[in-house]
């Protein structure tokens, strides 16, 4: 059923996606993924990893690395990774199967959704460049990945913070019962979250400050964004509510909008488009509910993205934290 445990290919061979979110000096974790699937692969020996060509390049080259015998080398064919992954699924395995986002959601969604999804299988699709986290354009930048498998029945969507986040949310994903995507930041990883007494509980939103004046929802990297901007307006005496939501399906709307109706202003914030994210999700539940707040979204355009370097277009779609503060600073 596999091929041989290397990775291949041009992308492999020039390196072009060998690229880490962590700033300069910044507390992270180096590959917190692999490590975190090791863990949980020395206790549960139904754990397996799978990979389209990608291991290196989705952290799952650590697991491969430790456990050679329990890793697949599909090789660059997304719908053979999510039909081998069904199958061992169907044998009582659980598999983690890495890829990029934009090939998992675009190119293998018919296999996501019957193979995987209608029959309700325990398998874990671990997808690495979600949203804007590669400057190399629109075909591999997901910025429409969770708007199209939001419509998947029973399929779990987490889109983490850090590398605190990956790590407890591993051995949660195992005992989940059912199909789960998650967006994964792969190489060097920030820790972020271990500062705000944080843990993670799949299908929970956690509120990580609280605020008078702005409450930002948000999710993925976004929250460490819209951490800094809370921090940089404490200055301004701007009080920041931060509510971060790694789990986007199943929503966890009881919390979300017990917040939102309180007295302050609203945003959302994601690395997503802004069309079918985490914006689109906390608007659906307020109508579903007939609560008419005023949410302002911070997300990436309805557009094909740029190439270029990182810092320079998250400046460019308004997503950086600058460009956050900024936005914050005109609603109050």
């Amino acid at each position: 059923m596999s091929t041989p445990n290397t990775d291949t290919g041009s992308v492999a061979r020039s390196g072009a996606m060998d690229v880490s979110l962590a700033k300069e000096g910044q507390r992270a974790v180096q590959a917190p993924l692999g490590h975190a699937l090791v863990r949980a692969a020395q206790d549960d020996e139904r754990i397996v990893g799978l990979s389209a060509d990608l291991a290196k390049y989705t952290d799952l080259h650590i697991f491969r690395d430790a456990m050679p015998d329990r890793f697949y080398q599909i090789g660059m064919a997304e719908q053979a990774l999510i039909g081998a992954a069904a199958g061992l699924a169907q044998e009582g395995f659980v598999p983690f199967a890495s890829t990029y986002s934009v090939f998992a959601t675009r190119r293998a969604f018919d296999f996501l959704l019957l193979d995987v999804a209608e029959p309700g299988l325990n398998v874990n699709m671990v997808c690495a460049l979600p949203g804007l986290t590669t400057g190399y354009g629109p075909s591999h930048q997901a910025t429409e990945d969770i708007a199209i498998l939001r419509t998947v029945p029973g399929l779990t969507i987490v889109d983490p913070c850090d590398a605190v986040d990956i790590a407890q949310a591993v051995p949660q994903l195992v005992a989940h019962d059912g199909p789960t995507y998650t967006r994964i930041l792969r190489g060097k990883v920030p820790s972020v979250l271990d500062e705000y007494d944080y843990e993670f509980e799949l299908g929970r939103a956690k509120l990580l400050r609280d605020g008078a004046d702005v409450l930002i929802v948000s999710s993925g990297l976004m929250t460490e964004n819209a951490l800094e901007a809370a921090k940089l307006l404490e200055r301004d005496r701007i009080d920041v509510a931060v509510l971060h939501s790694p789990t986007l399906k199943p929503f966890d709307s009881e919390t979300v909008l017990a917040e939102v109706a309180k007295d302050r202003v609203v945003l959302t914030a994601e690395n997503h488009a802004v069309i079918g994210g985490l914006f689109d999700t906390v608007a659906h539940e307020l109508a579903l509910r007939g609560m008419g707040r005023q949410v302002t979204p911070v997300s990436l355009p309805d557009a094909f993205l740029d190439a270029g370097a990182l810092p320079t277009l998250f400046d460019r779609y308004g997503v950086s934290t600058a460009r956050l503060v900024e936005q914050i600073r005109g609603l109050v």
